[in-house]
């Protein structure tokens, strides 16, 4: 059946987000869902309910309501009346539960949020709208909290969205206006996070019951709807989104190496790391020369991925690496890989240090490897950790497996060298391993997926 306004089944009606709609809450939006029109506000009251005195909790609560000509015939004032209705109890309840879903209150002291919710036109969908806007409301609120130093941390955990969907005549649809609600065999609000959790589901088998096969299209649709949403919320909020969940930079990276073993190394290490991985020869980049001139192993690594970042627009990962022999001053350091010269091989790098290490007895020729791990996004943010591995350099080279220097190194607690032990083991006790270790950590703090 053709949808008005020609929608496709799987489509929202447009979407419009306007922060600092009035001039005093600490944040307040007008929502937009097609003919919807919400205000909500998010007031700050120093203050919590008698439950949570002393407690160092707050509470976040919620309030709506339909001005009285929102729908096509006048509505009379719940406030005339001198009671609220039941739906409008419901709203409220739903409203600040799902706002609370997603907030930390142990981390906004002993305060109330108070979110108000004003239908100003209705044409179906205002409950979720208003949750929809009133996270926004929330986060513009507790973020000048947080700028004002009131709150040490941002304190929301999630974004939370709202969108309905139903069944009309047979058909599965998401975002249902006020002519498609009303005539609804299944009705159906969906409520979920950024990350795909649900918060709340409530469907109502209007004029006959829906199977579990509904029930799934239904919450695919849902789902849809409101990633779509978040991505409105998100845009709507700017740099305060990004604060929350870290900014969106997409699925791929880009690994800085033209050392084919350095690359399998990485690859295999980050075989759970939820990215594609590029190499330089997936971004026509094979063979680069770049120029290392850096000091230390970090300066070597940011290098690197600084201009791989800028040449291909993407994520850039860059590891700079190599070993560091007490005995002698902790040389190689960052000259490595061309410790004998500008075009040694692996061979004369070892055959090198093997002489100058000739009269160091084992008690004296402690080393580590080192690995720094940069990685520059493509708005120009960056960061580095650094990993190390522990260990002897031997007298003699022994295994064959690994390069580089792996087969003179002996690893603390194994007493054999990389040479020796199994890449699999190697990949997760290695100086690499643990600088990519530190990186994804630090890498999930400041990205969203």
């Amino acid at each position: 059946m053709a949808r008005i306004g020609n929608r496709k089944n799987d489509e929202i009606r447009d979407i419009k987000i306007t922060r600092n709609y009035t001039r005093y809450a600490e944040g307040s939006v007008l929502i937009e869902m097609g003919e919807t029109k919400v205000i909500c506000t998010a007031s700050i009251e120093d203050k919590v309910p008698p439950f949570l005195r002393n407690s160092g909790t707050g509470w976040i609560n919620a309030e709506y309501s339909m001005l009285p000509r929102s729908t096509h015939q006048r509505k009379i004032r719940e406030s005339s009346r001198g009671k609220i209705d039941g739906r409008t109890q419901e709203i409220q309840r739903l409203i600040g539960r799902a706002i609370r879903s997603v907030v930390s209150l142990d981390k906004i002291g002993e305060r109330t949020i108070w979110v108000d919710c004003d239908v100003i036109q209705a044409d179906g969908g205002t409950r979720t709208a208003s949750i929809t806007g009133a996270f926004v409301a929330v986060a513009d609120a507790i973020h000048k909290l947080y700028k004002s130093k009131a709150i040490k941390e941002m304190p929301i955990r999630n974004f939370v969205s709202a969108i309905s969907v139903g069944i009309v005549n047979k058909t599965h649809m998401l975002d249902l206006c006020y002519e498609e609600d009303s005539s609804a065999q299944v009705d159906m609000n969906v409520i979920m996070t950024d990350s795909g959790e649900f918060v709340e589901v409530q469907g109502t088998g209007e004029e006959r019951p829906f199977s579990r096969d509904d029930l799934n299209e239904l919450l695919k649709l849902g789902e849809i709807g409101n990633q779509v949403l978040i991505k409105e919320q998100r845009k709507a909020l700017g740099e305060i989104a990004d604060e929350i969940l870290g900014v969106d930079y997409g699925n791929e990276v880009v690994i800085a190496t033209n050392n084919a073993h350095k690359l399998e190394e990485i690859g295999a290490i980050l075989k759970d790391f939820d990215y594609k991985i590029n190499s330089l020869k997936d971004v026509d980049l094979a063979g680069i020369e770049i120029v290392e001139d850096g000091k230390t192993f970090e300066e070597n690594a940011l290098i690197k991925a600084r201009v791989i970042a800028q040449k291909t627009n993407m994520i850039s990962i860059s590891d700079d690496s190599g070993l560091e022999v007490d005995a002698i001053g902790k040389k190689p350091g960052v000259y490595s890989a061309r410790f004998a010269g500008e075009d040694a091989t692996d061979a004369d790098n070892r055959e090198k240090l093997l002489k100058m290490m000739k009269n160091v007895p084992m008690s004296q020729r402690s080393a580590r490897f080192v690995s720094a791990i940069a990685v520059v996004f493509p708005d120009g943010k960056e960061f580095v950790v650094r990993g190390t591995c522990e260990g002897t350099i031997a007298m003699e080279e022994k295994g064959d497996n690994g390069f580089g220097y792996d087969c003179l190194f002996i690893v603390d607690k194994y007493n054999k060298t990389f040479g020796e032990i199994p890449a699999s083991i190697k990949n997760a006790i290695s100086h690499r391993a643990n600088s990519l270790k530190l990186m994804k950590n630090e890498f999930n703090k400041r990205i969203s997926r």
